[in-house]
Formats: C-alpha cells, sequence, structure tokens
C-alpha cells in the first residue's frame, strides 16, 4: 500500500471518477451512501479520471508512464523499463476509449497510482480533497513473503485507485471452483460452465451488485485517509480485507460498519 499519514479529519470535497467500461456501477448511488454515512460531504461525481485530468499534448508522455507500469514477470518485482512502441500506442488507444475492457494485463499497482497522482492539480492536492478513482486496470503489488505479485482491488493512498476488474479477478473464488476446473481441464470446457455452477458465489464483469460492493471500498478509502487504516478484522463489517469472494459478499451485500467503526466515525462526524 501506498502510504501516508492519516488526516485525522473528514475530508471537505470527495472526488468519485467513473469506469466507463463498468456499465453496473453507479456514482450517484455511492454518492448518497457516501453522504448518508459522513453527513453533509460535497461529494462531486466526475468522468474517467485521466480523460478529465490529461492536457491532450501530454497523451503520448502519459501513455508511455503507463505503459511503464505493466507488469512483465508476476514472480520478479521490476525496475524501470523502456516500454516497446506498441504497448506504448495500446495505452493510447485505451485513455482515448475509456469504455473499452480490459482484460489480461497487470499492471503495478504503486507505481499506478503514483502515475495518476501526478495528474491531480496543485489547488486540490491537500487533505482537504479526497480523490477515488475506479479503473478497469487490474493492478497488482509484490509480496516479499511468497516472492510474486497478487491482484489488489484496491490501493489506498493519494489518490485511492480502485479496481472494477479486480473485484473479479484478485479475491478468490469458492474451492470446489479451481477443483472442478482443474479436474475437466483436458476437455476444453468454456469458462461460463463453471460459473454457472457457482452463480452467485462471487462478483462477475458486469455483475448487478457491483455498485453495492464498491460502497465498501470507497469507505476503506475513507477510513485511510482519516487513520492511515482502512481495514477491520470483524468479517461482516464492510472494512473487512477480502481475500475470498464469499468474504466480499460476507462484508459488502450482508454486512455494514461494525460498531467499533461506526463510532469512529461518529466521532468524525462531531
Amino acid at each position: 500500500m501506498k502510504c501516508s499519514k492519516g488526516n485525522n479529519n473528514l475530508p471537505n470535497t470527495i472526488f468519485l471518477y467513473d469506469d466507463p467500461s463498468s456499465k453496473n456501477l453507479i456514482l450517484d448511488e455511492i454518492k448518497k451512501y457516501l453522504i448518508t454515512q459522513l453527513g453533509q460531504v460535497n461529494v462531486k461525481i466526475r468522468k474517467e479520471f485521466i480523460t478529465f485530468h490529461i492536457d491532450p499534448k501530454e497523451l503520448e508522455e502519459f501513455a508511455e508512464k503507463i505503459a511503464q507500469c505493466k507488469i512483465r514477470n508476476f514472480n520478479k518485482s521490476e525496475d524501470d523499463f523502456k516500454p516497446l512502441f506498441g504497448e506504448i500506442r495500446f495505452e493510447k488507444q485505451l485513455i482515448e476509449n475509456p469504455e473499452r475492457k480490459l482484460t489480461g494485463i497487470l499492471y503495478e499497482g504503486i507505481k499506478l497510482d503514483q502515475v495518476f497522482l501526478g495528474l491531480i492539480p496543485e489547488e486540490e492536492l491537500d487533505f482537504n480533497n479526497l480523490h477515488i478513482v475506479f479503473t478497469n486496470r487490474l493492478f497488482g503489488t509484490f509480496e516479499e513473503n511468497d516472492g510474486r505479485y497478487h491482484a489488489r482491488v484496491i490501493i489506498c493512498g493519494y489518490p485511492s485507485l480502485i479496481s472494477t476488474s479486480g473485484i473479479v479477478e484478485a479475491p478468490a473464488k469458492p474451492k470446489e471452483y479451481y477443483y472442478l476446473k482443474q479436474k475437466y481441464s483436458t476437455l476444453e470446457i468454456p469458462p461460463e460452465v463453471f460459473k454457472e455452477e457457482f452463480y452467485g458465489r462471487f462478483i462477475d464483469y458486469d455483475d448487478p451488485r457491483l455498485t453495492e460492493v464498491m460502497k465498501g471500498y470507497v469507505m476503506q478509502s475513507v477510513f485511510y485517509h482519516l487513520s492511515n487504516d482502512p481495514f477491520c478484522e470483524e468479517k461482516n463489517c464492510r472494512l473487512y480485507n477480502s481475500h475470498w469472494q464469499e468474504e466480499v459478499l460476507c462484508a459488502q451485500i450482508d454486512g455494514e460498519l461494525c460498531k467499533k467503526h461506526n463510532q469512529i466515525l461518529t466521532k468524525f462526524k462531531k
């Protein structure tokens, strides 16, 4: 995670940036949820982050910076490299068409967050503002204990990044899903068949539950802003750091903020 000191105050303004590739992400509902939880905080909805902030003259340079965040070796924490022309062109096209679905690429989450930070104008670069960016880019962080990258749903920082692809790919599906997938791997059965077998037990692309699930990750960004501590150990709390899809559903669909974090929020609201 990208570290910073907790602000110890609610932000004056929260900016929510849309991911136009996710049709079931309804930012108006998330805005209402934030106001319900935080009081009359100023929540502003903006279009996709890069499109909103980028100067067209800097598009080529910025596309190269994004391409440099691409992870080439999942088992090695890489230093900077010179991206290929085709990689830069791909990122440029993606920036120009933000509604396009993106799969199969993993980005270094901390580097990506730093690149996005460079687009925020100076007048919004303070802790009175909280920028929460929804993106369909899948990002990860390197774990030294097992020597490989792990996909993440959220990078809490400035700005906070929340991946609409990460909520599908990062938390593990039920163990039985992987067992059946491995058992019948030689039969070339389409993935949709396995998904039907476990329907409802994990979040999928264009899932109608996406907005509800993302409310909890937005609250993780808020608590990181407040105290540098975005997570909770209670499995029914929206702030629970879920590693399994079924934990996501427990915390975000069936859960709410726990008593402890409700009390903390009440203190900050006063």
